[in-house]
């Protein structure tokens, strides 16, 4: 059996895989889950992101990309192996090419890092485009043309803002505001606003707290259950605590 080309959307928060001839094949989280103890990968994608806040100390859910790149080489490799095994695009004795996305101006040092982890994945050839012409190919703007197209892209980790003429990137800027900024502003607008916390950190606060409750006296158990029991039943998790303490 022959090999597959195969492009490879690196984002920060999910990677798609697009299959020549098949289309989109894969659209899972850039998350692993690994047991800190052991540094073994337990699950990789949507089944890592299920874990987020339900697993015991030793196991750690990991996004290995940060800011359109890659912040933890190993846990990348292992990630994208993974990925290309499910899909299953190898043949009996050839590895797939790959073309990745990868944000405008980023170094060469990060460049190759990108393309050693595809590489040590399972990539027999390795081609990295920037992100920006890869979207406007995609939206199917006419970027051969003698007049300009501005693409912005907005990822995860990263905004990519760029102007195309005759195939190419005339000019091209990356900003390190995206997707998880907008994410983050939300959850605090509401947690100032509603006083309420979002479900995973809801999830995450409940496991730090029940670690605590095996270590506590009968009477901090009590009030410990108060907390608890506003949390469970209210989905209010109470951001003075001083006031259940007077109870």
């Amino acid at each position: 059996m022959f090999s597959r080309d195969i492009g490879i959307d690196l984002g920060t928060a999910n990677v798609l895989i697009h299959v020549k001839g098949k289309g989109i094949v894969l659209n899972e989280p850039s998350v692993v889950a690994m047991d800190r103890t052991t540094g073994r990968v337990l699950e990789v994608g949507e089944a890592a992101r299920r874990m987020v806040g339900r697993t015991p100390g030793n196991i750690e859910a990991i996004r290995p990309l940060k800011d359109g790149v890659i912040a933890d080489f190993d846990v990348t490799e292992a990630m994208l192996k993974h990925f290309i095994n499910k899909i299953n695009v190898r043949g009996f004795l050839s590895k797939p090419r790959m073309l990745i996305c990868c944000p405008t101006n980023i170094t060469k040092v990060e460049q190759k890092a990108i393309k050693e982890a595809a590489e040590k994945s399972g990539g027999k050839k390795v081609y990295l485009e920037e992100e920006p012409k890869v979207a406007a190919i995609g939206a199917g703007m006419e970027i051969f043309q003698p007049s300009g197209n501005m693409v912005v892209d907005i990822g995860g980790g990263t905004t990519d803002v760029a102007v195309l003429s005759m195939g190419d990137i005339v000019t091209a800027e990356s900003i390190k505001m995206a997707g998880d900024n907008f994410d983050a502003e939300i959850l605090a607008y509401i947690k100032k606003n509603t006083n309420c916390l979002s479900v995973n950190a809801r999830q995450k606060v409940s496991k730090s707290m029940l670690q605590r409750y095996s270590r506590m006296d009968a009477t901090k158990k009590w009030k410990f259950a108060d907390v608890i029991w506003s949390l469970v039943c209210h989905g209010q998790f109470p951001l003075n605590p001083q006031k259940f303490r007077k109870r």
